[in-house]
């Protein structure tokens, strides 16, 4: 079987768990040497543990992505284990704090901001030198939240967050051109991940929550949420030579989710 991505090296941020977890196995899968980076070094390991049963070779470093420090080193250090960086994929975010505006403390925007949108521009910024002399492939988990859905009440940050990665992934694309590498967005609705474990709902959000009904089923495609793994063959799609002219796009993975809400 061709190995769509043999020699290649890969960083999946959120590697622990959900999309995250899924595209490195797929990534893995097909060939690439894969770095698990993570919050808690525990699932990372898990992950690489995983992808060397399968055969395939990976590292587990447990990183916090809002730390320059940390996504520096991580990095640097990918590079010096593998000497080359082809794929990255900056996939770690939370839902954060989920509140009226008004209610929404400075911290809590803060949070939500640093660790979607300042955690891809680290990983992207400290990446960009050893991708520039063989060009590859920047991905990065944006949303339907801030770009074709506004009706999650509450999710003013996280939806900002998601909106202000889709500009960047375009400010990046037709930067990085010249250097033969590409940057995209997937975009997924509701997906099985663990994502609500890092989102705080307030009461007060009952003071502003706007009923709205949708038809049985809000995936018209499907029968509920879609799986990781139906978003990793994105991101493996996107990190392979089979999307060599594609840059600056923002491709929704949503079974339709987004066209009846939005």
């Amino acid at each position: 079987m061709k190995m769509r991505l043999k020699d290649k090296v890969a960083i999946v941020t959120g590697g622990g768990s959900g999309i995250g977890e899924a595209s490195a196995l797929k990534l893995a899968a097909e060939g690439a040497k894969v770095c698990v980076m993570d919050i808690e070094q525990k699932r990372a390991d898990e992950v690489k543990r995983r992808i060397e049963q399968n055969g395939g070779e990976a590292m587990a470093l447990e990183v916090d992505v809002t730390d320059p420090e940390q996504v520096k080193t991580a990095v640097d250090k990918t590079v010096r284990e593998w000497d080359r960086l082809d794929i990255v994929f900056s996939n770690a975010g939370i839902n954060g704090t989920v509140a009226p505006i008004e209610d929404l403390s400075p911290d809590d925007w803060d949070q939500t901001l640093t660790t979607n949108l300042k955690g891809t521009f680290l990983l992207t910024k400290y990446a960009i030198p050893h991708m520039k002399n063989r060009g590859g492939s920047i991905i990065i988990t944006s949303s339907i939240n801030g770009n074709r859905i506004f009706s999650n009440i509450g999710m003013s940050a996280y939806s900002s967050s998601k909106a202000g990665q889709v500009a960047f992934m375009k400010m990046a694309a037709l930067e990085l051109a010249r250097y033969k590498i590409r940057v995209n967005a997937v975009c997924p609705g509701a997906i099985e991940t663990k994502i609500e474990q890092n989102t705080n709902r307030t009461e007060a959000l009952e003071k502003v929550q706007i009923p709205v009904e949708f038809p049985e089923g809000d995936q018209p495609l499907s029968e509920g949420p879609g799986k990781p793994e139906q978003v990793a063959d994105l991101v493996l799609f996107l990190a392979s030579d089979d999307s060599s002219h594609i840059s600056g796009t923002d491709i929704y993975i949503d079974g339709t989710e987004s066209l009846l809400r939005g």
